[in-house]
């Protein structure tokens, strides 16, 4: 066990932190997954293990890019927000935040460059696309509100679901779709697209923003360090869940 804390609060750290200051730098040395790999299978003393382990610690670390595709593919756009801005006195919604306004300003890209008949926008980018002429049909997707009033505000995955379910729980209608999200959560996004059976990719062409606000409300969207830090568990959280989801349905 001491091994594998001094592994993880050390070789961990000194490896996928760098990588995540410098997620945009050059391809990694090819022979760095074997490397780690092999740093892996002498602090947990097992190699099956390490060998199952360290593919996810590359591509959740050091993978950035989402897959992409050219922009005359795609038929729908969908939208991932990114922060936001705290209420306005005497309200109680929050503000949608300079973030999201640069995101509503690729998804007009991308709906230009596509010609995407729909766009699936989560509120905060939405409130920025309603209206505006020569953009196509813009469907916002709104937080849910209980019986009591609360809000609960959505996941990644919360508002993937959301889009799935209202085309009849059926993905494949939304045809191939463009996602729009900041740089460092776009990969996510498309992975949790295709969780939920999208064709989901980034358009090629069109610039996500990758700057951050130090106003948003949402503390882990104010600075990259810890917003990266922030999407690696969430994306571990991602592949925990698929693993253990199988031995849940055998029990």
């Amino acid at each position: 066990m001491t091994g594998r804390r001094s592994f993880l609060q050390s070789g961990l750290a000194a490896a996928l932190l760098p990588a995540a200051r410098a997620a945009d730098a050059a391809p990694l040395p090819t022979n760095f997954p074997a490397q780690l790999q092999e740093a892996l299978a002498k602090s947990l003393d097992d190699p099956k293990v390490a060998a199952s382990l360290a593919p996810v610690l590359l591509d959740v670390g050091f993978t950035w890019d989402a897959p992409s595709q050219p922009a005359a593919g795609f038929h729908t756009i969908v939208a991932y927000a990114f922060g936001n801005r705290p209420a306005a006195a005497g309200t109680t919604t929050p503000a949608p935040g300079p973030m999201n306004e640069t995101l509503a300003k690729a998804v007009i890209e991308a709906q230009r460059k596509s010609g995407a008949a729909t766009i699936y926008a989560q509120w905060e980018i939405a409130s920025f696309l309603t209206g505006r002429e020569g953009i196509g049909k813009v469907v916002a997707i709104n937080p849910v509100v209980a019986a009591d009033g609360s809000v609960k505000y959505l996941s990644t995955d919360g508002v993937a679901e959301a889009i799935v379910t209202m085309v009849g729980g059926d993905a494949k209608k939304l045809g191939r779709v463009c996602v729009i999200g900041h740089h460092d959560h776009s990969k996510r996004c498309v992975e949790t697209s295709r969780a939920r059976e999208m064709d989901a990719w980034v358009m090629d062409g069109v610039q996500l923003p990758v700057n951050y606000d130090v106003e948003s409300d949402q503390a882990w969207t104010r600075d990259r360090e810890i917003y990266l830090i922030h999407d690696m568990f969430a994306q571990l959280g991602q592949i925990r869940a698929a693993l253990i989801a199988p031995l849940k349905a055998k029990s």
